[in-house]
Formats: C-alpha cells, sequence, structure tokens
C-alpha cells in the first residue's frame, strides 16, 4: 500500500512538474518578445546583409513592440557569427540573417564546428538580389569580352575582390575564372562594403557583389556596371547585360533569409515568420527592397529551408569544379 502512495505521489508531482513547466513555456511564448532582440548580421555594417537587416528590423521592431538591435559581427566568411547564433539561447530573441555563404561554407571550410541545416532553424526567406560583375568608372574596360581579354592580357595581376571567402560574392568571381579560364587573385574582406572602396581606390579592380551593395554607387557614376549574373537583365539595370550573354551557362545570385537557433520553440517561430511575412507584404518595403534590386521570398519555415538546402547542393558542386579554397 505504501508503495502504491508513493507511485502515485511521484505521478502526481510530476503531472503538476510537468503543468507548471507548460505554463511557464505558454507563458513566455505568449509574453515573447520579453525584451530587445538581437539580429547577427555577420560582416561590417554597410553591405547588403546589414542593409537588409536594418530596413526589416526596424519595421518588425515597431510590428512586435521591442527594438531589433542589429550586431554585426564578422570575420571568417561570416563563420564567426554564425557560430555565435549556432551558441545563442534558443529563446527567440537571438537572429541570424542566413545567406549564401552558409550554404557554401559547408563544403569550402572541411572543418566548421557546425552543421549549420543541422544547427540551426528556418524561419522565413526575405530577398534573392543579382549580383553585379562590377568596375572603378576609371578601369580600362567597358564590357565583359574586353575584360576578359584585359585578364588574360594580365594573367594573375588582377584583384577580385568579396565580402569574405564562401560568400556568393566570392563564389561568382571563382565560377567566372573557372568558365573563362582566367587568371585573378581573390582578396576576401569582412564585408563588402571597404573592398568597395579599394576598388574606387584603385587598389582592387572587380567585384561580384550583391546588387544593393553597389547600385548606389553604379547610379552615382562612382562605379561601372559591366554584367549582372542572373540569367535574366534585372530592371534595376535594363541596358546592363548579363554574364551568360558572353560566357552561356553563367549565373549565380544571392538569397537571405531569417534562422535562429535549433530548439526555438515552434509558437514563437511561427509569430516571427507571420511577422516576417506581413512585412514583406507592405508595399513601402517592396519599394525599399525593389530599389535595391531586390525580390521578396515570403513563405513557410519548410519553403525557406527547402531553397537553403537546394543551394547547399548546388554551390557545393561550384566550389569543388572551381577548385575554390579558403585562404
Amino acid at each position: 500500500m505504501r508503495l502504491k502512495n508513493g507511485l502515485l505521489s511521484l505521478l502526481a508531482a510530476a503531472a503538476v512538474t510537468s503543468f507548471t513547466m507548460g505554463s511557464a513555456f505558454g507563458a513566455a511564448t505568449d509574453n515573447y518578445p520579453a525584451r530587445s532582440i538581437r539580429w547577427i548580421v555577420p560582416y561590417v555594417p554597410g553591405g547588403t546583409t546589414d542593409i537588409l537587416a536594418r530596413i526589416m528590423g526596424a519595421r518588425l521592431g515597431e510590428r512586435l513592440g521591442q527594438t531589433v538591435v542589429v550586431d554585426n559581427r564578422p570575420g571568417a566568411g561570416n563563420n564567426i557569427g554564425t557560430e555565435i547564433a549556432v551558441r545563442a539561447v534558443p529563446d527567440g530573441h537571438t537572429w541570424f540573417l542566413t545567406n549564401p555563404a552558409n550554404a557554401i561554407n559547408a563544403t569550402l571550410y572541411p572543418n566548421l564546428n557546425f552543421n549549420f541545416l543541422n544547427d540551426m532553424a528556418p524561419v522565413a526567406g526575405l530577398m534573392r538580389v543579382p549580383n553585379v560583375m562590377t568596375v572603378a568608372r576609371n578601369f580600362p574596360v567597358k564590357s565583359v569580352p574586353e575584360f576578359i581579354a584585359h585578364a588574360k592580357a594580365n594573367s594573375g595581376k588582377l584583384n577580385f575582390c568579396s565580402g569574405g571567402a564562401g560568400t556568393s560574392v566570392h563564389l561568382s568571381g571563382e565560377l567566372f575564372k573557372s568558365m573563362t579560364g582566367i587568371n585573378m587573385v581573390h582578396v576576401p574582406y569582412k564585408g563588402s562594403a571597404p573592398c568597395i572602396i579599394d576598388i574606387i581606390g584603385g587598389q582592387n579592380h572587380v567585384i561580384f557583389d550583391n546588387m544593393p551593395g553597389v547600385i548606389g554607387y553604379i547610379r552615382s557614376g562612382e562605379l561601372r556596371a559591366l554584367a549582372v549574373t542572373t540569367a535574366k537583365r534585372a530592371t534595376q539595370l535594363p541596358d546592363v547585360p548579363t554574364v551568360a550573354e558572353t560566357v552561356p551557362g553563367f549565373e549565380a545570385s544571392a538569397w537571405f533569409g531569417l534562422a535562429v537557433p535549433k530548439g526555438t520553440p515552434a509558437a514563437i517561430v511561427t509569430r516571427i515568420n507571420r511577422e516576417v511575412n506581413e512585412t514583406l507584404k507592405e508595399p513601402k518595403i517592396i519599394q525599399r527592397l525593389g530599389d535595391l534590386g531586390g525580390t521578396t521570398i515570403a513563405g513557410t519555415p519548410a519553403e525557406f529551408w527547402a531553397l537553403h538546402t537546394m543551394e547547399t547542393e548546388k554551390w557545393a558542386k561550384v566550389v569543388k569544379a572551381s577548385g575554390a579554397k579558403v585562404q
């Protein structure tokens, strides 16, 4: 009888504990967000990821009733910021702005301390943009064919820079090298903004940057766009040809989304996804992202992760075919 009574007591205690934990979980979800949100951007300020996070973060903060603070954590081809996000408490108060580097690095870096697709959870896609093959306005070429001829005449003397090893900016350059047979030196930075400044200053010669990072310089005349990297011409730069018009089959683009540490409560992920998708429907946001060259890619977490998985597989083939290596 004592054993039976003891067992009943244990079961009762377990039920109370379960109820208490469930109530606490529900309260935490209902009260979300309880404080400001940190949005980790794995690059220096000024590049596409930073611009996008600040535009979206400001509006999402208004919708959620809490400040969204952009936390720039550059370095190691975005892996420093990524690892900080992976190790963060999964309570919905740490977001991560994921981008093609997270798909590319899975192959480019053989000894990462994390598996992005396994260690992070998808929330929503944000936007997709073309990359733009861009040079300084005084660089002595005005087209892709002229650039290829110039690069072959100056083999190994031209620098193409990027916002870091493993970015779509880097791999677009590597793909261009492998498909044209030219030899350029890759110079990685901790973000595209300082790379662009050095192109304007003449220290570097070309960048295949995400359109939001360079379109302002192109419109001001400080940089010259030679081509866009997508299969079709971009509506924002209708007179700029595609790389594929000279190099058949060339295609590359950048995409961006929001992820959180694995283990973040599903109800919180659902809430953030809803707010992101509603924000991406707002005419002012559509206009702002469109002015940057972006096309919104709202959808479910599963749809975003399907894109991420597909891109991881695609860029693995490019990395292996190009022979790209981390410097």
